[in-house]
């Protein structure tokens, strides 16, 4: 096995509220990447199809709003259901390019009554497909008029040639006991979703990485009020409350030292790559390897619920039909 990695961050622009064009999206992105030999390609946050930015410009809160439910029925609409098959465009390409994939959806799971969205992180890999659903611990601010809290089910890590990866979506990273319960599972290459703002990367990019002695990949998105396409809801109105800049971008890569292998860059639509080294996370960990010889288990312990939670859950099995006389 290689010691050796080709990732890479997609700094890109969704086709915002629209599901299947931002999915086409991410194939060419990741058709493209494989020509530069990329083995892990990430997107952004809640990338497919997008970041709910109209919240906070149009009085989210306000209750009964017939804007906030029409523009909430069209993120229903346009999210990603997975076991509709939503997501096969690329698992395909995944499989056939040999490449990993970290992408951030808006999942509208039927397990909790299809009509809840959860702000999700999906991890694909070529042999096994979809491999991880990570579905956001607890949404952010004005994200909870939106999105669900999710559950444990997805804090688990994958293979990836030498590496461990694992991944978390935006402020969730500073969660000191989910970022815990990666490093637990031998994580050395962690992926950081966000939707884009170098604020959110500049500081905790390097932290991650200098606690966890692991490579951190933090991917944003950029997003421009002009790219606000006319099958948008209320897109007039929206053109004429949001701001110029919706995100800027921000994406970044940090070493097991927490130096900087590619800084925060703002603005551009661009491919961030690195080749990364797993001796380096080897000699990083000689002096600090948090789950390791400088963990306590005997003192200190995470129980971690993995659990898929659900509404209901029915013993017996079947109910017998009972025929009518």
């Amino acid at each position: 096995m290689s010691d050796t990695l080709r990732i890479a961050g997609a700094q890109l622009a969704p086709v915002w509220l629209h599901r299947d064009g931002t999915i086409a999206r991410v194939v060419q992105s990741i058709t493209e990447a494989a020509a530069d030999g990329i083995a892990l390609l990430a997107f952004p946050e809640a990338f497919v199809p997008g970041y709910p930015f109209w919240i906070e410009h149009t009085d989210g809160a306000r209750f009964d709003s017939h804007m906030q439910k029409v523009l909430h029925a069209h993120y229903l609409d346009q999210a990603v259901q997975i076991e509709a098959g939503h997501l096969d465009p690329v698992v395909d390409a995944s499989a056939r390019h040999g490449m990993a994939v970290v992408l951030g959806i808006i999942e509208r799971p039927r397990d909790r009554g299809g009509h809840s969205i959860y702000a999700s992180c999906v991890t694909i890999t070529p042999a096994h497909g979809i491999v991880t659903v990570h579905r956001k611990l607890m949404p952010t601010y004005e994200e909870r008029l939106s999105w669900a809290p999710g559950d444990g089910h997805g804090l688990r890590t994958t293979r990836v040639g030498a590496f461990t990866l694992g991944a978390l979506n935006c402020w969730e990273n500073w969660l000191p006991l989910a970022r815990a319960a990666l490093y637990a599972q031998g994580e050395d290459l962690h992926v950081a979703i966000w939707p884009g703002s170098v604020r959110n990367t500049e500081a905790i990019t390097r932290f991650v990485a200098r606690e966890g002695r692991s490579y951190v990949l933090s991917v944003c998105s950029v997003l421009r009020r002009d790219q606000l396409g006319e099958h948008i809801p209320f897109v007039d109105e929206l053109r004429g409350r949001l701001p110029e800049l919706l995100s800027e971008g921000g994406t970044a890569i940090a070493a097991p030292d927490g130096t900087w292998i590619v800084e925060p860059t703002p603005h551009v639509e661009q491919r961030f790559v690195a080749d990364i080294a797993h001796h380096r996370v080897r000699e990083e960990r000689q002096n600090f390897d948090v789950a390791g010889h400088y963990g306590r288990p005997d003192v200190l312990q995470l129980h971690v619920n993995r659990e898929r939670q659900a509404m209901a859950r029915f013993d017996g099995g079947e109910v017998p039909r009972v025929a009518l006389t």
